[in-house]
């Protein structure tokens, strides 16, 4: 492959400016061009080879194969991400970049009929038969032989035609291309570092992007089968969080992934919600996925193994056999023709030549009852192995443990002190108190088509309070979105970082509606929550008292509050880090 760079993110001189094709303002291009023809000059060789749909690319100082992924290769920062990144690349680097990262799509190949058949006949099993059904017919014995060719061809014609139906059917469901804007662009034309719009109405992502300004409800049941939307939020621009380099298994929170549907966004001040793109092609989350599928790992079963060591038996026993006829027809005086043919018969008989016929046939049968079901298969041999399960577990909530939370009651603990257990936060005593102000601020609920959708802890949570969300519309743009009880009190939710399953805690910044302060407000697991409290104001009865519910089997939740600076303006909000949000 010729390019003017060795390496996708190579910087290269070039003395002119260029519109970017993703969306306003000039961006300087670094290429290589001619000055005269305005071409790419003095391109490298570089050698690459593909391997299941990956490329690898030859470094010459490193002397090895190395796999580009993305933007993360560069090893950037968060910050770096905000100033250098967004605003996103010129034509002539986005096109050279597409040299190294290929077409931004998921392709799979549907193998021609031919590599499928080769695939299956040249079985060790089938070339057997093969030789089977050729000794068979030398000793006239047509009916058997025409037996195992009819079974053998019906067993192959049908597993032919169900891997080609189902490797047709993943390709259907792989497929997907969009429209980005502002520029419109088909979404295979994204390279890791183009720029993209999400809009409001919501798109399935082709591709992975982090997001830089504005938030998103996702759903990514596809990828995690979890049916709860997720809110993935801005990447942090400032603080500490903000300085280290960007990884999107730390940062999955404000992650996009390929193939998820993102339901909604929001956006502050007229601001576009954008992302940069930081992967594309099988390098994605979701092109992972389908590389596990098209290309599983070999299987080394014991199943296998001794499967393999009873046929080498079987083979043994037969050698014996085969040699034992020899010496006894030679000494018979038997024609040279006739021992060979019935020294070879022996081996045919001992090792089965009906056995792929029958163990395709099983495995077609067993397909179809999967395909009923909405499962895919193309690696049919895996049936067989699957046969020795007795049983299947899962660990997800509703499959081992009962499905769907009833609130038992709240407890808060004010001078130091728990007051008594209440069943209804809603009662006009706590209605308007600070503890459930955080039970109906500190979530990650959104609407969607007018139904409350999120977690269904803080479904229930919420649901408790009697409090009312309200969201912003479209044309609104609001700074925050409003929740209200049923008496006159309104709260806006001004910064919200989600729940971290790492950190087991998440929180809010809220403004009540005619107050100047800001509060913020902590909800997570009651250790976590407890070592960020001041040691004054948690009850000495805490640990005992936490003992007491987690033993009787309940799910505990602790809150925390804080009141934030007056100066804190909505801005500055924006630009605080999860942790500071706690200390002011």
């Amino acid at each position: 492959m010729s390019a003017p760079g060795k390496k996708p993110f190579d910087s290269l001189d070039l003395p002119s400016t260029a519109q970017r094709p993703n969306g306003g303002g000039d961006h300087g291009i670094s290429a290589a061009l001619d000055e005269h023809h305005g071409k790419l000059k003095q391109p490298f060789q570089i050698h690459y080879f593909t391997h299941h749909s990956t490329k690898y690319y030859w470094n010459d100082m490193m002397q090895n194969f190395e796999l580009y992924k993305g933007l993360e290769d560069v090893k950037v920062s968060c910050a770096d991400i905000h100033s250098d990144h967004s605003p996103g690349l010129s034509k002539t680097r986005q096109d050279y970049r597409r040299l190294f990262f290929g077409v931004n799509e998921i392709a799979v190949r549907v193998p021609s009929l031919f590599k499928l058949l080769m695939k299956e006949v040249l079985n060790p099993f089938y070339i057997f038969q093969l030789f089977s059904v050729i000794l068979w017919s030398a000793e006239d014995y047509y009916y058997y032989a025409t037996a195992i060719v009819f079974m053998s061809v019906i067993s192959i014609a049908t597993s032919l035609y169900t891997i080609k139906k189902q490797y047709v059917m993943l390709h259907d469901m792989v497929s997907a291309h969009s429209v980005v804007h502002i520029e419109q662009a088909m979404s295979t034309d994204l390279v890791p570092g183009d720029v993209i719009i999400i809009p409001a109405n919501g798109m399935v992502m082709p591709c992975d992007a982090v997001l830089v300004h504005g938030t998103c409800i996702v759903n990514e049941s596809m990828l995690t089968g979890e049916s709860v939307p997720v809110t993935k939020t801005s990447l942090p621009s400032s603080g500490e969080e903000a300085a280290s380099s960007f990884n999107m298994d730390e940062h999955k929170r404000h992650t996009l992934f390929c193939g998820t549907h993102v339901i909604q966004t929001r956006f502050y001040a007229g601001e576009l919600v954008e992302a940069v793109v930081v992967r594309t092609g099988f390098s994605t989350e979701k092109g992972q996925l389908v590389r596990s599928i098209l290309h599983p790992k070999p299987t080394d079963f014991k199943l296998y193994r001794d499967a393999y060591l009873f046929l080498l038996c079987l083979v043994g026993v037969a050698g014996i056999g085969f040699i034992y006829t020899i010496i006894l027809s030679i000494m018979n005086k038997v024609p040279a023709k006739t021992i060979i043919i019935e020294s070879l018969d022996i081996i045919t008989i001992t090792v089965p030549p009906a056995l792929p016929a029958a163990m395709t046939a099983g495995i077609v049968y067993a397909q179809r009852r999967l395909k009923r079901v909405g499962i895919f298969c193309i690696s049919p041999q895996r049936i067989n192995m699957c046969g020795q399960l007795n049983l299947v577990c899962f660990d997800k909530t509703g499959t081992l443990t009962e499905d769907g939370l009833d609130l038992w009651g709240v407890q808060t603990a004010e001078g130091g002190r728990f007051s008594l257990p209440e069943a209804d936060a809603a009662i006009e005593s706590l209605v308007n108190s600070v503890f459930v102000a955080g039970m109906a601020t500190c979530h990650s609920l959104t609407k969607i088509e007018g139904v409350l959708s999120g977690d269904p802890l803080d479904l229930k949570m919420f649901s408790a309070t009697g409090w009312i969300l309200e969201e912003p519309t479209e044309e609104e743009t609001a700074l925050h979105n409003p929740i209200m009880p049923t008496v006159s009190c309104e709260i806006g939710i001004v910064r919200q970082f989600p729940f971290s399953s790492t950190l087991q805690r998440m929180s809010v910044v809220i403004r009540r509606l005619g107050e100047k302060h800001m509060h913020a407000y902590l909800k997570g697991a009651p250790e976590v929550v407890v070592s960020l409290c001041k040691p004054h104001t948690v009850p000495q009865s805490f640990t005992e008292t936490l003992e007491t519910y987690t033993r009787q089997g309940f799910r505990v939740i602790a809150l925390a509050h804080r009141q934030l600076e007056s100066k804190l303006s909505w801005h500055k909000v924006q630009s605080l880090s999860r942790y500071s949000s706690l200390l002011r």
